[in-house]
């Protein structure tokens, strides 16, 4: 089964690329961008959600600071 896998960081925790982000958008001519947030995908086969969901929580996500979400691909 292919999974997505997508990594966040929590509510409230500092997000440095988020905010190079959305301090270089402007820059770029894009305004009116706020509240950027980068996570990070990750797509594997498994044999099932559950066995994704405790790899997220030994390995894929650092679940202290990040939130994950596994979905079927």
């Amino acid at each position: 089964m292919r999974v997505r896998v997508l990594i966040r960081p929590k509510a409230g925790i500092l997000d440095p690329q988020g905010k190079a982000v959305e301090r270089a958008l402007p820059a770029l001519g894009f305004g009116g961008v706020a509240n950027v947030h980068v996570g990070r995908l990750v797509e594997l086969d498994v044999a099932s959600l559950d066995e994704a969901e405790q790899m997220c929580e030994r390995l894929l996500a650092n679940t202290l600071i990040e939130d994950y979400e596994v979905q079927q691909a």
